[in-house]
């Protein structure tokens, strides 16, 4: 049986008759919409206000892909890092479609040049709100208590970890108080849904996703928390090695914020890889333990979606694993948007 054979029976089977077809695919719920991503595949759906459903799916290529000569970048530990960029790239292409779908016809879709700034200044907000502000309330609060206000100590990264958890839930259930925000992560839970329903080899349909939990592994909101809580460790046992840098004080803390930064990057890295951990080890009790908590979280983050939200998902699932399936027959040109008048009448792929 030749490569390409064997992937297209995998696949028929997974999609047809339940058995798993073994291919990672992860997801992210966007505005009235779902953009799913395989290993070589970026799909998108959404439901238009007339409640069409629109379908963008393009040839996916990593950076290691594009530039071989960083496929050193794809070793355990550093890999976390890269990911986390496309994923941000990622995100916003596909909020960008989602938008462009929703009758908004003055809202035109975002340059190149837009769209990495975009990503420079979402960057730049979640370490100022993450990373700075946390770091300049934990010296607040031990100048005020008479405790560490040097920056330097356990205690210090303890609190500095205590309110980088508040700013974080009380944001996440703050934004999930809007109601737009709310229909987006009913979609999150309709995204994990669908993807449980395809590891576990069933036949993808609303039916089969209905029945999945809405709580994930390997969601970006388990990252998050798994980032956060990291970070507390590795400043933890860096920091108590630093001197003091500076005479002034505040200038002082500016400096530990700044090299705070890029150490991120080693920190988004080892969370990476307890992820993929909890996503394929989740039959372990050491390894369910270690999620518990970024599940209980993603309550927060996800809410129980409807029949029709689950047939968005399902139909961004079914279109990244099309391609997969068709590897070595479908090419590497962009196609325009495929518009269904309903569910129903989207095809399931045949081959």
């Amino acid at each position: 049986m030749t490569g390409f054979r064997k992937r297209f029976v995998t696949f028929h089977r997974g999609l047809v008759t339940g058995a798993p077809a073994g291919c990672d695919v992860g997801g992210q719920a966007v505005i009235e919409g779902v953009m799913m991503r395989s290993p070589r595949s970026f799909a998108v759906a959404v439901r238009r206000p007339t409640g069409e459903i629109v379908v963008r799916e393009d040839r996916w290529r990593s950076i290691w892909e594009k530039a071989p000569g960083l496929r050193f970048m794809k070793r355990p530990f550093l890999r976390g890092g890269v990911v986390l960029v496309e994923s941000l790239v990622n995100g916003i292409q596909a909020l960008n479609f989602a938008a462009s779908q929703q009758g908004d016809e003055e809202s035109p879709p975002l340059s190149p040049v837009a769209m990495a700034t975009t990503i420079a200044v979402a960057f730049a907000l979640g370490l100022g709100l993450f990373v700075g502000l946390p770091h300049l309330l934990s010296w607040g609060f031990g100048a005020l208590t008479g405790t560490d206000a040097e920056g330097r100590s356990l205690s210090f990264h303890l609190v500095d970890g205590v309110f980088k958890m508040a700013i974080f839930i009380g944001y996440v259930w703050l934004i999930g108080k809007m109601k737009e925000i709310g229909r987006v992560f009913q979609y999150h839970g309709a995204e994990h849904k669908s993807i449980y329903a395809y590891e576990k080899g069933l036949r993808l349909d609303v039916e089969n996703a209905r029945a999945q939990s809405r709580l994930h592994p390997r969601c970006g909101t388990s990252f998050i928390l798994f980032v956060l809580l990291i970070s507390i460790f590795l400043f933890s046992a860096i920091f108590p090695l630093f001197p003091k840098l500076v005479d002034n004080v505040f200038l002082n803390h500016l400096i530990y914020i700044f090299i705070k930064i890029p150490l991120m990057l080693p920190v988004a890295g080892m969370s990476y890889e307890v992820i993929r951990l909890a996503g394929r080890k989740n039959k372990s009790r050491l390894v369910r333990a270690v999620s518990w908590p970024g599940l209980q979280l993603q309550r927060l983050t996800t809410r129980e979606p409807d029949d029709r939200q689950l047939e968005i998902a399902l139909v961004a699932l079914r279109k990244a694993l099309w391609r997969e399936s068709q590897a070595e027959m479908v090419g590497t040109e962009k196609r325009p948007p495929e518009v269904y008048r309903n569910y129903d009448e989207v095809p399931l792929p045949v081959f």
